[in-house]
């Protein structure tokens, strides 16, 4: 079988979700092709080597819909005859989009691909694009629906986390954040967003607030308090998990993910792709695997795939040098460190999603590209990453450094 070598991985900088938000004027098609340009030219690529361009997008409706890759490309540069698809699964589109189009490579049916994401949350809001699951009772109801954050609660519920803990989880995602922007740890990775005339829009990522504390998150309520009791959520849970007597409210916008814009590109390919583009392959895919878990509880699946893909790897925990777990809430990051028992020294070292955010279907393209320069800065091997996903899903990729 092929090895699918990373040859590449970009990502633009994440701008605030909102309105005001610096990339709020951008769309999401010029944030795709941001990215998709930039692998083009920092590479020299001659396009006529790119198989097929894959990305993420979680609601792509609007100015998102339209298999976003295919009109990315094409606004990118990249030639008539470059194909792209968009694919969904949630949270980790934007790595899944990654393993695809590595499975294309190691299947023999491609020579280089890209895999990648995008979400403009400003301008596309969440859940744009519907679906059955929270509203329609012949799926709501036998699955125990929820929102994420009161399924974020029963988590920490379930497995002690107390406000503090997950406070103080965000405040070092805050730290590290910080450090990793002012040592310059994301340079090679992050290209800036211009405007038509050139102009840089935004060049750093914009959520961050370095000067978090526990004293300022204190004084945040909780998010899901009252939608949980006043929705019905709370006897929900419970009648999912009976042996919680009541849930311990503790998730608030500071240790939950930043509402954001961006883009991100992986560009892969066997060896002999890369040998015609003149590159050298940075590292290799070893692993990947999916998972469906608990739809109530539904932010558990990092755990259940990482089981998975340490065996398909034929890897033990103890093998993985550096761990990215989306940060979608402090609660799932918690339970991935308690259900290892690995150190926090090794898990998400630069930030991650409650400090720079999470552009739903661009992130999981993100953190793996984060992983990869964590390994070369370091010096280290390997390196796992995963997410989290709504309805209760997992996805995790190991990758080595070559």
């Amino acid at each position: 079988m092929p090895e699918a070598y990373i040859y590449d991985a970009v990502r633009t900088p994440r701008g605030r979700g909102k309105q005001d938000g610096s990339l709020h004027e951008v769309s999401t098609l010029g944030l795709a092709a941001t990215a998709l340009k930039a692998v083009k030219e920092r590479n020299h690529l001659d396009t006529k080597l790119i198989d097929d361009v894959v990305m993420g997008c979680v609601d792509p409706v609007g100015e998102a819909g339209g298999d976003i890759a295919r009109i990315a490309a094409l606004t990118a540069g990249y030639g008539n005859h470059v194909p792209g698809i968009q694919i969904n699964r949630f949270c980790a589109s934007g790595l899944d989009a990654v393993n695809f189009a590595s499975a294309q490579i190691m299947a023999g049916q491609h020579g280089m691909t890209i895999g990648g994401g995008v979400e403009s949350m400003s301008r596309v809001g969440i859940g744009a694009s519907g679906g059955a699951w929270p509203v329609d009772p012949a799926i709501a109801i036998p699955a125990y629906f929820m929102p994420q954050g009161i399924s974020a609660d029963l988590i920490a519920t379930k497995y002690g986390f107390s406000r503090d803990d997950v406070d103080a989880y965000a405040v070092e995602s805050q730290k590290r954040a910080a450090r990793s922007w002012s040592e310059g740890r994301f340079a090679k990775s992050v290209v800036p967003v211009k405007d038509v005339n050139g102009l840089t829009i935004l060049a750093k990522d914009e959520h961050m607030r370095p000067s978090t504390d526990m004293q300022s998150l204190a004084s945040l309520k909780a998010s899901f308090a009252m939608m949980a009791e006043q929705g019905g959520f709370a006897a929900v849970a419970i009648q999912a998990h009976p042996e919680i007597e009541a849930l311990n409210h503790v998730h608030h916008a500071g240790n939950s993910s930043g509402i954001v814009d961006g883009a991100a590109a992986v560009l892969l390919g066997n060896a002999e792709a890369g040998g015609s583009a003149g590159l050298k392959p940075r590292a290799k895919i070893r692993a990947f695997a999916n998972i469906g878990s608990e739809p109530a509880m539904m932010l558990t699946g990092p755990v259940d795939v990482t089981k998975k893909v340490l065996a398909r790897a034929g890897m033990t925990i103890g093998d993985i040098d550096l761990f990215e777990v989306n940060e979608a809430f402090a609660s799932v990051v918690l339970r991935f460190l308690q259900a290892f028992n690995v150190s926090a020294d090794k898990v998400n070292v630069n930030g991650g999603a409650i400090a720079m955010g999470h552009p739903l279907g661009a992130t999981g393209a993100m953190i793996l590209g984060m992983a990869l320069d964590e390994l070369e800065r370091s010096g280290k091997s390997t390196a796992l990453i995963t997410l989290c996903i709504g309805a209760g899903m997992g996805t995790a990729t190991i990758i080595e450094r070559v």
